[in-house]
């Protein structure tokens, strides 16, 4: 069983009619699936307009990697195939 990202989901043939995805996520993002399979992710701007992005030191990446990084392998695994 495929570990979904978000709450909401959305077919391909609904995606002939974007907004309407849209108007439904509001600032959520949305699996996109195609056979019950999650083939991507839609996320509307308004979900990361908000988002403040900082640099951040070599340190801290070494950090996140070291002690994070099994939170998103499943992310990692997933990716591989692509």
């Amino acid at each position: 069983m495929e570990i979904l990202l978000t709450s909401l989901t959305a077919s391909l043939t609904e995606l002939r009619e974007p907004n309407k995805v849209i108007a439904r996520a509001g600032n959520s993002p949305v699996a996109i699936l195609n056979r019950n399979e999650a083939i991507g992710y839609f996320v509307p701007k308004s979900a990361v307009s908000d988002i403040e992005l900082k640099p951040i030191s070599d340190e801290q990446v070494s950090a996140f990697l070291q002690n994070d990084l099994h939170e998103i392998s499943h992310v990692l695994e997933y990716l591989k195939d692509k």
